[in-house]
């Protein structure tokens, strides 16, 4: 064989294997392609599935969810009025002539397994002396309306120490009662260490809540953003007294805040003015712009004394409205 047919030879025979090469290689890349291609298209289907389970269900875990967190109604109960009230007295720099017949009320809270009074109104005599009360009734009179005994009232929970708020708080026998710690400790001790540091705090209020605290059946919240009960959550800062406290509750039309007297007035929040009677007006002021963030509306945001509250809501029995 001549060289130069040795040449084309060797020449061919380097063709035909480099043909045979890429045939292989053209041959795996399509098996790879085929079993990538295989294994996405089972993989896809578990995904799939997966997507088609998750909207199915999720209406369904939706309404777990809203069947699971705690819904509760509101009454406000309106047991007294005081008539010809200074209006400067609940509004600072408010015209000192103005008066105003303030409500006197406490809050009915019922859901979860609890029939709640925030705040308990008053009873002793001595305030009937002091002050002008005009269409008073009981918490018998008041709860009958709704068909409700005080043996009923499961907790009541105090926004604060004044005669107004707490002084009936041993008219209910099988109730706990709940307020701030520090409130507590300081109208029981530090107060009374000087005759200007527990004006509208009764001593027999003060004795009271004592005795409840001996038998077992005060609950104290330690400090702010403090969960009570299901769902009823107290926070702090009104500063009407020295730790006042203001109540959210969760209902069917929202979060609703029981303000009580660290909100006298609908005036106040809508004026954006403290209270007249507080320890500390900017935080007042604060508090209140705090209750706008709580509620979801504020319209939801409840005052401690304003008659208006009982023509925003509509009325369920004489004296008392649904808060919704």
């Amino acid at each position: 064989m001549t060289k130069v047919a040795k040449t084309h030879r060797v020449i061919e025979e380097r063709r035909h294997r480099s043909y045979r090469l890429n045939r292989l290689l053209i041959s795996a890349t399509s098996s790879n392609t085929s079993a990538t291609l295989r294994y996405r298209s089972r993989m896809r289907k578990p995904l799939h599935l997966c997507l088609a389970l998750t909207l199915l269900l999720a209406p369904s875990l939706h309404a777990q969810t809203a069947e699971t967190t705690p819904r509760y109604t509101i009454d406000a109960i309106r047991y007294a009025t005081i008539p010809g009230f200074p209006l400067s007295a609940l509004i600072p720099g408010a015209d000192k002539s103005q008066k105003i017949d303030i409500a006197m009320i406490y809050w009915l809270v019922r859901g979860n397994g609890h029939t709640i009074l925030v705040d308990s109104g008053f009873y002793r005599p001595q305030f009937f002396k002091t002050f002008t009360v005009r269409d008073f009734q009981t918490p018998n009179q008041t709860l009958a309306k709704l068909g409700l005994k005080p043996s009923d009232i499961t907790d009541v929970i105090l926004t604060h120490m004044h005669w107004d708020h707490a002084d009936g708080m041993d008219l209910f026998p099988n109730a706990r009662i709940w307020l701030q710690k520090d409130e507590y400790t300081y109208y029981t001790g530090p107060a009374w260490q000087s005759p200007r540091t527990h004006g509208g705090i009764d001593p027999d209020d003060v004795l009271a809540l004592v005795k409840l605290n001996i038998a077992g059946r005060v609950g104290f919240v330690d400090g702010d953003d403090q969960l009570i009960l299901p769902g009823i959550r107290a926070y702090t800062g009104g500063k009407h007294t020295f730790a006042s406290q203001f109540i959210t509750v969760p209902t069917a039309s929202g979060t609703v805040v029981l303000a009580s007297d660290n909100m006298y007035l609908y005036r106040n929040l809508d004026e954006h003015k403290p209270i007249a009677q507080t320890l500390d007006a900017d935080s007042n002021l604060r508090a209140q712009d705090r209750m706008k963030a709580l509620a979801t509306n504020p319209r939801l945001i409840i005052p401690g004394h304003d008659p208006l509250e009982f023509e925003r809501f509509p009325t369920i029995a004489p004296g008392i409205v649904e808060i919704r």
